[in-house]
């Protein structure tokens, strides 16, 4: 009894100390995984706090730049120098007609209309010359003394002048309007009567610039918020200018959207269809085929990607766009071979690996008993991948599409290099071919210039608000994906 009882007494001790023991490493594994989620948590936090500590200043250099801008006459001056911008645009529309147009003898007359409608804008032109150099001599005088009173007599007496110049203005171009030449060309035709139009327009616009240049008041306080919206909805990203900075995201948000949005067309269907064929329609040796070239692609660096689109993808479309069996297509041939459409189909390259290993692995999670059921039930192999195997990892394959908008959300070397990095918002006229027009993006902009900017200054601090209105973006993205597949998860439940 007594060897017994010892040997009770040494295995309820050895179980003590084996339990001591998993209890141990069990808490080793806690701390182990718990420490490095702290430190993620503690990053993200950091980056949060760096963003918002290098960008936030931004708006108050902003306000006080509008400000500045105002009070020297800068504004006053750009008044003017939209409309000489509009008859500049109107003359280059003129070019752009003209390389339309293959009748030689048509092309004599159209360029002695072309040439006398720039010559309508030349007083104009010289206006604006006038007024820009006294509004930055008063800039600077403000810069130099920002409190000192200044005379902005000399500068508003283009008002009298801009007076002066508009009646004959419009009347040349008037006329030029109503004796417009014919030409053979059918698009070259109705590309002048778009023109005409648009040139009626702004004959029309001409009075009311005057009136604005009387109503402008150089006293008018500039309020906070214009800070914040002249970012948040500008239209225009210019930095380094002799004239005034403007630091307006539209452009670059508008650019992002387009890109993104064209990858994630092309990038989903093709990513779930490859994850739905591999895991229940293909065969072994198909999968084994398939399934390392995928993987392949994700391992392609992005800039090698960014020189394929300039040396090949987008010279390719650019010369498919010129032959004649595509004559029918309205915006074709395209004039830019790195654009929206290059850039968002070598993102969604990219987006094709991830979205496809993530889908396959959703299909695979799916019980089998539901495709049994659903075979017993009499359904085929389409039946029950449309009906079942599908909505039953759907919230997957939305967790796959994230990823893959992720990645083509956060990409910078194929965009900086395929996009073609033009600052404007595209012309959404053009329909289907808005996606044949260059853009810029968020994550090119600041890839591009952050290496070449002053620390500190208002442009520093304007590109980390544009990380910050990325960074947002992203968690929106996220946030609405998860509430997504959170109703879904409900509605099926």
């Amino acid at each position: 009894m007594e060897a017994t009882a010892s040997d009770s007494s040494l295995a309820a001790g050895t179980r003590r100390v084996s339990r001591s023991r998993r209890i141990a490493a069990e808490r080793a594994i806690k701390v182990f995984f718990g420490s490095n989620a702290l430190v993620a948590i503690a990053v993200l936090a950091l980056i949060t706090i760096f963003l918002f500590r290098e960008g936030f200043g931004f708006f108050g250099e902003n306000l006080t730049n509008l400000r500045l801008y105002r009070r020297a006459g800068l504004e006053y001056v750009d008044v003017i120098r939209a409309q000489a911008q509009q008859h500049a645009a109107l003359a280059r529309e003129l070019s752009q007609i003209r390389l339309r147009e293959n009748d030689l003898s048509a092309l004599a007359v159209f360029d002695q209309f072309a040439g006398r409608f720039s010559d309508a804008g030349e007083e104009l032109n010289a206006l604006l010359s006038d007024t820009s150099d006294e509004a930055v001599a008063l800039r600077d005088a403000l810069i130099a003394a920002p409190g000192e009173a200044i005379d902005l007599t000399q500068l508003r007496a283009a008002e009298g002048r801009f007076g002066q110049i508009v009646p004959p203005m419009r009347e040349k171009i008037d006329n030029l309007i109503q004796n417009a030449p014919a030409l053979r060309n059918a698009r070259a035709q109705t590309a002048l009567a778009k023109w005409e139009r648009v040139a009626q327009e702004f004959l029309a616009q001409l009075p009311g610039t005057l009136q604005q240049l009387q109503a402008w008041d150089p006293l008018k306080p500039v309020p906070a918020y214009r800070a914040v919206t002249s970012f948040l909805f500008g239209t225009e990203w210019i930095t380094a200018s002799f004239w005034q900075d403007w630091y307006g995201i539209i452009p670059l948000f508008v650019g992002s959207i387009l890109v993104a949005t064209v990858a994630m067309v092309i990038a989903v269907p093709f990513g779930v269809a490859s994850a739905i064929y591999v895991s229940e329609v293909a065969g072994q040796s198909e999968k084994s085929l398939i399934k390392p070239y995928l993987e392949f692609v994700s391992a392609i660096p992005s800039v090698v990607l960014g020189f394929f689109g300039i040396a090949v993808f987008g010279e390719t479309v650019r010369a498919l766009s010129r032959l004649p069996i595509f004559s029918w297509v309205p915006f074709f041939p395209i004039e830019e071979r790195l654009n929206i459409f290059t850039a968002g189909c070598l993102l969604a390259l990219m987006a094709v690996p991830s979205i496809f290993t993530l889908s396959e692995d959703a299909l695979r999670n799916v019980p089998r008993g539901f495709k049994e059921a659903s075979y017993a039930l009499g359904a085929n192999r389409l039946q029950t991948i449309a009906r079942v195997l599908v909505p039953a990892s759907l919230s997957g394959i939305v967790s796959a599409s994230l990823l893959g908008l992720g990645r083509v959300i956060g990409e910078t070397m194929v965009v900086l290099l395929c996009a073609g990095n033009r600052i404007a918002i595209p012309d959404f006229t053009q329909g289907l071919g808005t996606v044949f027009q260059p853009v810029h993006t968020m994550t090119g902009i600041i890839a591009q210039e952050m290496g070449e900017v002053v620390r500190g200054s208002i442009h520093y601090r304007a590109l980390f608000m544009v990380g910050l209105v990325l960074f947002g973006l992203t968690l929106g993205i996220n946030y609405l994906a998860q509430r997504v597949v959170a109703r879904y998860r409900m509605s099926i439940g």
